[in-house]
């Protein structure tokens, strides 16, 4: 059985009711759960929520919410693993039936693609590594980055780069924030999601991690520009 889990929990702080906040005319949570099922792989597409709101805005856009987050893994300081391993266990419990892959799709994706979901999910299956998950690169070399002290004066953090074209320096990259394709049982044991796996790469342009007002105003502009081009 293949699911997608939503991790969606009521109390964030910087934008308050940010996982339903409304954007592009529905609660953002929507596009998630939407780009899930347009992917046409998941046996059930869950949300995994401590906030009854929540719950009632994720089955109205066609998501199951067969359980209730705990409140010992829903505050600021859970990271993403037992969250989606505590999901893959009521899963199992509540289908009677094993996870064999889950993917964990953060709820404030409004760009992520389904198609991108689908190339993720070829790559696991095909390979031996225990997650697949987006990344792209830096926009500008990480090795000619600065520091600025209170005066204004600059220092490069890797001074022997100082002068070598960032055209010649190791391409970096990050992760986008958008899902995790994982093996259930590296999910349930709590490997490493970011070294336990390996990362595909997508273009800068569809990518903008929401975490301050700031960042949802990016994720406006570029989500309209992805949707005319």
């Amino acid at each position: 059985m293949k699911v997608a889990i939503i991790p969606a929990r009521g109390g964030s702080k910087r934008i308050p009711r940010k996982n339903i906040k409304e954007f592009n005319g529905k609660p953002i949570i929507a596009w998630s759960i939407l780009a899930a099922q347009e992917s046409g792989l998941f046996d059930h597409v869950v949300v995994s929520t401590d906030d009854s709101e929540i719950k009632i805005v994720a089955e109205k856009y066609g998501a199951t919410v067969p359980f209730i987050r705990p409140s010992d893994i829903s505050d600021d300081n859970t990271p993403t693993v037992p969250v989606i391993a505590h999901a893959i266990k009521e899963i199992n419990n509540f289908y009677q039936q094993r996870v064999e892959y889950a993917c964990c799709i953060y709820p404030c994706s409004p760009l992520v693609l389904s198609s991108d979901l689908i190339k993720a999910y070829s790559i696991l299956e095909e390979s031996e590594e225990d997650f697949v998950y987006p990344v792209t690169e830096y926009a500008h070399s990480i090795f000619r980055s600065m520091s600025r002290d209170t005066s204004g004066k600059m220092k490069f953090l890797y001074p022997e780069f100082e002068l070598t074209r960032t055209q010649d320096l190791e391409r970096t990259f990050h992760d986008t924030g958008q899902f995790y394709w994982g093996r259930s049982d590296a999910w349930i044991q709590q490997k490493k999601m970011h070294t336990d796996g390996v990362g595909m790469e997508v273009p800068s342009y569809r990518v903008v991690d929401i975490d301050t007002e700031d960042d949802w105003k990016r994720a406006e502009v570029l989500f309209k520009m992805n949707t005319i081009y």
